[in-house]
């Protein structure tokens, strides 16, 4: 899939966003605080089991001006925005990162590093993908990895990545969803034999909130 073109992200004063919502964040080290999730449209990783598939074609999201979306998470309490996606890493996100933290806002972001990550961040969740593999510049500025997975096999590519990681990042390993009743015993062995390791659970598909 190609990029929108720049003149239509005019520099990343605009983005193809899909959707924007304040919520409690589901998953991984920050699992259950409150933030303002902005999902930006776009995704060539092509996960088979991924859980917003509707996201992976940013023509679908005409491209809003980040001022617009700075606004909108200045209004609410937490002063905190994750950016996810799709995958952010195809855009241009300075622009909107400079914009966030000049109002005093943390900047968060989920990717799987399979392009070069644009942008300032106080906190790089790095989830990466078997069929594209994250680039080797993005292993030394994350903060947690994450790392799904949907069958024993997984457990390889989780350690291949964690190699690769700093001694401070946190390490998550996190059922797929669609799976998780039958991997959760191997899961949680795996986990009580590997200690270095915590589970993440998606808790926001518990609560029932975005």
């Amino acid at each position: 899939m190609e990029n929108p073109e720049t003149d239509v992200l005019d520099g990343g004063r605009k983005l193809p966003v899909m959707e924007r919502f304040y919520t409690l964040q589901g998953e991984g080290f920050n699992m259950g605080r409150a933030a303002y999730f902005v999902r930006i449209g776009g995704c060539d990783v092509g996960c088979s089991w991924c859980d917003s598939k509707e996201s992976w074609n940013a023509k679908l999201f005409p491209p809003v001006p980040v001022e617009d979306v700075v606004k909108e998470a200045v209004a609410v309490p937490a002063q905190t925005v994750v950016v996810t996606g799709g995958e952010p890493s195809l855009y241009p996100l300075d622009i909107f990162t400079d914009a966030l933290r000049e109002k005093g806002i943390k900047t968060m972001v989920e990717t799987s590093g399979a392009h070069p990550l644009s942008g300032k961040w106080d906190w790089i969740c790095l989830s990466p993908k078997k069929n594209s593999p994250p680039r080797a510049d993005i292993f030394p500025l994350a903060h947690e990895l994450k790392v799904i997975i949907q069958d024993d096999s997984d457990f390889l590519w989780a350690e291949e990545n964690a190699a690769r990681v700093t001694p401070q990042c946190h390490l998550f390993l996190q059922p797929e969803w669609s799976v998780a009743p039958k991997i959760m015993e191997s899961l949680t062995r795996y986990v009580m034999e590997h200690p270095q390791w915590r589970i993440s659970l998606q808790a926001h598909k518990y609560m029932g909130i975005p």
